[in-house]
C-alpha cells in the first residue's frame, strides 16, 4: 500500500458566490480569475469531471472557437485545458474524447489508483462529483473563489454532505474584483 503522502493530491477548485451558489452563470469571468485558474490547472497532471462538467468545459474550450467567441484573454486557460488529460465520471456517456477517458465501477477504487499514479496531482471541479468525492474522504485539498455578489439561487455547495468535513485553511488569494480564493485542507 502507498503512504497518502506519496499519491498525488486531489484538488477541488469552485466559484461561489456569498450565498453559496455553484452556477458557473452567477460569476463574472475576468483575467485575474483565468489567470489563477491556468496556475492550478498546471499543478495537475489530469482533471477529473463529472459528465455534466465534462460537458460544459468541452463546450466552451474546445478548439476551435469561433473568431471572438471569448477574449484575448482566456486563450491561455483555454489552451491549457485542450491540452489536458481528462477523466470523466459517467454512467449515462458511451464514449468521450477531447483527450479523455471514462471512469466506470466503483468511484473510490477508481480515484485511489488514479491518486496512486506519479505525478504532481489531479484537479476536479463542479458540484455532484466532488459531492461524492468529499463523503469518500479522497479530496486533499479544497478551493473556495468566493465571489461578491449574491445570486439568490442555487445550486448549492456540499448539499446534501452526511457529517461534517472540518478543515483548515492552508491559504488566501484575494482579487481586483474582490473575489477572494481561499484554500483548505482536512483536518487530520
Amino acid at each position: 500500500m502507498i503512504p497518502a503522502y506519496l499519491m498525488r493530491p486531489l484538488r477541488y477548485s469552485i466559484n461561489v458566490t456569498l450565498d453559496g451558489c455553484c452556477d458557473h452563470r452567477a460569476i463574472s469571468p475576468d483575467e485575474d480569475l483565468h489567470r489563477h485558474a491556468a496556475g492550478n490547472l498546471d499543478r495537475a497532471d489530469a482533471l477529473l469531471f463529472g459528465r455534466v462538467t465534462y460537458e460544459m468545459m468541452e463546450a466552451a474550450f474546445r478548439p476551435p472557437a469561433p473568431t471572438g467567441a471569448r477574449p484575448d484573454w482566456m486563450e491561455p486557460f483555454a489552451r491549457t485545458i485542450d491540452a489536458a488529460k481528462k477523466y470523466v465520471v459517467s454512467s449515462t456517456l458511451d464514449r468521450v474524447d477531447w483527450n479523455a477517458e471514462l471512469v466506470r465501477g466503483d468511484l473510490a477504487d477508481a480515484v485511489r489508483r488514479l491518486k496512486r499514479q506519479a505525478g504532481r496531482g489531479l484537479l476536479t471541479g463542479g458540484v455532484k462529483l466532488p459531492l461524492a468525492l468529499a463523503k469518500l474522504g479522497l479530496i486533499d485539498e479544497y478551493e473556495l473563489i468566493v465571489h461578491p455578489r449574491l445570486a439568490g439561487h442555487g445550486p448549492a455547495l456540499f448539499a446534501g454532505l452526511s457529517k461534517h468535513l472540518d478543515l483548515k485553511l492552508v491559504g488566501r488569494l484575494e482579487f481586483r474584483s474582490g473575489a477572494v480564493a481561499m484554500r483548505y485542507e482536512p483536518r487530520t
